[in-house]
Parts: structure tokens; C-alpha cells; sequence
């Protein structure tokens, strides 16, 4: 099958030009172009005479991969990793300094929020602009000019000017139009977040949808893992404009949260005595409380937080929260007495919690440590630090089914039978 996507030896150059913080009067200019009399240009009399220079930012470099017809491919990395890039080299919005692209098919973009819409112009009015900005005829649209507005839920304000949407209504009716655009490659970009959940469920619904059932390929770009985990079976991860992985999304979500501060044994923070308290170090400890990360399901672990209080504190807690990698909570601790430290003078704490065996499935997971008094204030909170829960021989479920259980959790229940008399 050839690809419908081929990304080869891809690259994005950008120019940036450092200029120093001094005033430059005409006499500068005029002393130094005398002194260099043919560097009668601007940006070469700058270079000259040191008032300018220039760096090469490479935002892409050396990317190389495929996407077949009908994939949803995620696409995750930091802030900076050049994911939107990518995304507008694809969509022909800006041209690659090196290498090539080749697409076999068309291709629609919801890259920003109301891209192509006019202020000025009403819905009804912008669906029929926008549909043809993006190739669709006349006679496409009207055909589905119902199904567009009805997906977006915007039939009251049809005849409003969309300067008074707001941002929700802007991206409903964007994507509305852009789905329902048919296109051989869909590549939409963040903004399904400014949607509410509702409506980030339906969208999610119709892409998975227009993949299973239509054929049609998606890139889709976020920084919600869940998201990304249930809808793209494979994922790309970016990292400083630089190819990393292109895999499994698990595997690939597992290494992306897996680096920096993520499913450390031990981590310590830098101590601000300006806080009434202060976490010091977290830490991971397996079943014979020894620093470790990766725990098998099977054993109950223990995870150590030491507190520097700085000012005397009554009723204190110490909380945990654990989430999947989407960041969605499953579960906090409760908020009966077990873990109230109660009144604290100054000096240094420990506060251990034990973790049951069983109660997550394997994967990697993100946690908080919070300690706060009862519903009235936090004094020190951290977030997203990560623990790997891996899978062992002790593990009944492995052993008859070959492989790990469906979901998150993984409590094993008691239960009991009994014949009922009728």
C-alpha cells in the first residue's frame, strides 16, 4: 500500500536576528558606512559594525516518516518541539527549508480557532466562505449545510455576525465545517480544547468515526495524553524540532512522561523558607521500603514525603491524588484521619503512606502531594511526579489471560456465592 502521508528528510529553517539593546544615531551610520564604503546595506553595515547578528533555528530537522491511509496519528512533545510546524508544512501553509513532503490526496486544516472566518459575516454566510476556502463546491455545502450546523449547535445564532461567537462557538463551527469537509487527510491542532466536554466528545467521536468507517487519515496534535491515548493507535513524539519515536502511542506516551521529573524514586525540592511548610523530598519505596520507581503490581509499595515546616501549623494534612497519564484522577486519599499529622512545630517530618497491592493496573502513573488543612488553605503542593507499575509472575491475571486486565485499576474483589431459595 503506498503511503498516503511521506515525510522525507524534512526541515525548517528560521533566521533570527539579535539586535543589541543601544540606540544607533544617524551619525553612527554615517561614520561607520565612511569607514566601510561598500557596505552600503543595511543589514550588512549592522553585521559590520557588530549592532546585529544572526542565528540559524532549525524549528524541524532531519524528519523522516509515513503515515498510511486511514491512521490516526497523535503527534505530542513539549511546548517548542515543533508540532505546529510540522502540522503547517503539511497543510502547504509555509514551504520546508530541506527535504520533501508528498500527500496523495487532499487535505483539510483546522489549525487555529475560526481560521478563514470573516468578522463581518454571518455563521450561515462563513460556512458557505470557509467550505469553499477549503475546496468543497457550492454544491457540496448546501448539500450539507444541515449536517454542518446541527453538529455545531449554533442554529440560533446562524444570522449572527461571528465577531459576537464566542471562542467555543468560533471552534464548534470551524471544525464542524472542516469535518464534514470530507478530506482525504484531516490535521487538526489543539483547539478542540477551547471546546466544552461535550462537544470535545463529539468531535472526538466524529474523527474516529470519519477514520473507521470513511478511510480517512488524521494527524491530530495535544497535550492531553488521555485524549491521545484513546484515539490514535500510533503517536509521534517530537522533541526540540528533532524526530524521537514514531510507535505504539502507549509506548510512546510511556517514554515522553517517562523522562525529566516523571517516575523518579526520589525527588527532591528546593527549600523557600518564605512557605509555612514545605515539601522537601518525595520518595518511592518498594515492598522492603528501599527507593524504587518501577513496582510490580503484585506488591504493595509506599511513597515517603518529608516536610521542612517552617511556622507552627495546626491540623494538617498530608493528601495524594493519583492520575492516569491523561491527567484524569482515579484516586485521592480519604478524608477521614488517616493521614492528619495533626499540629506540627518547626522542624523536619516524615509522612509515609502505604499503597495495597493490586490497586493499579501496569502502566505508568502520575501523582500530587499536597499538604493544607482541612478545605481552608495549601501550603505546599506538588504535582505530577510518576511511579511505573510493572507486571510480575505473582499476578493471577497474567497467568490466565495471558496479558494484562482492561482498564486503569486493578483491586481483586472477595466475593461470595449462595443458592437462593425460591
Amino acid at each position: 500500500m503506498e503511503p498516503i502521508i511521506e515525510v522525507k528528510n524534512l526541515g525548517k529553517k528560521y533566521n533570527i536576528n539579535h539586535q543589541q539593546g543601544r540606540y544607533i544615531s544617524l551619525r553612527d551610520v554615517l561614520m561607520n558606512a565612511l569607514k566601510s564604503p561598500f557596505s552600503f546595506l543595511k543589514a550588512k553595515a549592522k553585521q559590520v559594525t557588530g549592532f546585529q547578528s544572526r542565528e540559524d533555528y532549525w524549528a524541524l530537522k532531519d524528519l523522516n516518516f509515513s503515515v498510511n491511509k486511514g491512521e490516526v496519528i497523535g503527534i505530542i512533545g513539549r511546548n517548542g518541539a515543533g508540532k505546529s510546524t510540522l502540522l503547517k508544512i503539511i497543510s502547504q501553509i509555509t514551504p520546508p527549508t530541506t527535504g520533501e513532503i508528498k500527500i496523495h490526496g487532499t487535505v483539510g486544516s483546522l489549525l487555529e480557532v475560526g481560521t478563514g472566518f470573516h468578522p463581518e459575516l454571518t455563521g450561515r454566510e462563513n460556512i458557505m466562505l470557509n467550505g469553499a476556502i477549503l475546496g468543497m463546491t457550492k454544491r457540496e455545502i448546501v448539500k450539507k449545510f444541515d449536517q454542518i450546523v446541527e453538529f455545531a449547535g449554533i442554529e440560533k445564532f446562524l444570522d449572527t455576525p461571528v465577531k459576537y461567537y464566542s471562542s467555543g462557538m468560533y471552534v464548534r463551527l470551524a471544525f464542524s465545517v472542516a469535518a464534514h469537509m470530507e478530506p482525504d487527510i484531516l490535521i487538526v491542532d489543539e483547539v478542540l480544547a477551547v471546546g466544552d466536554t461535550e462537544f470535545q466528545k463529539k468531535c472526538l467521536g466524529k474523527m474516529d468515526e470519519i477514520s473507521k468507517k470513511e478511510g480517512r487519515t488524521i494527524l491530530f496534535v495535544s497535550h492531553n495524553m488521555g485524549v491521545i491515548q484513546n484515539l490514535c493507535k500510533k503517536s509521534i513524539l517530537l522533541e526540540k524540532g528533532e524526530f524521537k519515536m514514531f510507535d505504539d502511542t502507549d509506548k510512546v506516551i510511556h517514554h515522553y512522561l517517562n523522562k525529566g521529573e516523571h517516575a523518579n524514586a526520589i525527588t527532591d525540592f528546593s527549600v523557600d523558607n518564605s512557605k509555612d511548610a514545605q515539601i522537601s523530598r518525595v520518595t518511592i519505596l518498594d515492598k522492603d521500603e528501599k527507593p524504587s520507581a518501577r513496582i510490580p503490581v503484585s506488591e504493595r509499595f509506599f511513597i515517603k514525603t518529608d516536610i521542612s515546616v517552617f511556622k507552627p501549623l495546626t491540623k494538617t494534612m498530608v493528601s495524594l491524588a493519583f492520575f492516569d497519564q491523561g491527567e484524569i484522577l482515579l484516586l485521592a486519599s480519604p478524608s477521614d484521619k488517616t493521614m492528619d499529622v495533626g499540629n506540627l512545630e518547626v522542624g523536619d517530618y516524615s509522612v509515609t503512606a502505604e499503597i495495597p497491592p493490586f490497586t493499579f493496573n501496569t502502566g505508568l502513573f502520575l501523582y500530587n502531594v499536597n499538604i493544607h488543612r482541612p478545605m481552608i488553605m495549601t501550603f505546599d503542593h506538588k504535582l505530577n511526579l510518576g511511579i511505573e507499575i510493572i507486571d510480575d509472575k505473582n499476578n493471577p491475571r497474567s497467568l490466565i489471560y495471558g496479558g494484562n486486565s482492561i482498564g486503569r485499576m486493578a483491586l481483586l474483589f472477595d466475593f461470595r456465592i449462595q443458592k437462593n431459595e425460591k
